[in-house]
């Protein structure tokens, strides 16, 4: 079991910055590979950013270049630096763990946070 729990989110201006962050119960090392979703209203769930427990990052089109994925792994807690935010930024943001086991067989584990609100307007 892996709880997430999110915070940072909130109400911001085109332009400004929001830093959102995701505290795991167990040590994020023993996570292959922790993300950020995002999910606007009529829209479908899609990745923001990924990290894997070695470092590689992944970034959604939209975001790249304004937005930075990164770990606490002493902390264990994902970031998510969000720069230079747009009005089509707005929607819940969702942490997600994701956890393969292998012994004698292969299991794999999707946990999910709560969600945090990010709207952007003027």
């Amino acid at each position: 079991q892996v709880q997430l729990v999110e915070s940072g989110g909130g109400l911001v201006q085109p332009g400004g910055t929001l830093r959102l962050s995701c505290a795991a119960s167990r040590r994020i090392l023993s996570i292959n590979v922790m993300a950020w979703y995002r999910q606007a209203p009529g829209k479908e769930r899609e990745l923001v950013a990924s990290i894997t427990s070695g470092g590689s990052q992944n970034y959604g089109d939209s975001v790249k270049g304004r937005f930075t994925i990164s770990r606490d792994n002493a902390k264990n807690t994902l970031y998510l630096q969000m720069n230079n935010l747009k009005p089509e930024d707005t929607a819940v943001y969702y942490c997600n763990a994701h956890v393969v086991l292998v012994t004698t067989t292969t299991l794999q584990y999707n946990y999910w946070g709560q969600g945090t609100q990010v709207t952007v307007s003027s």
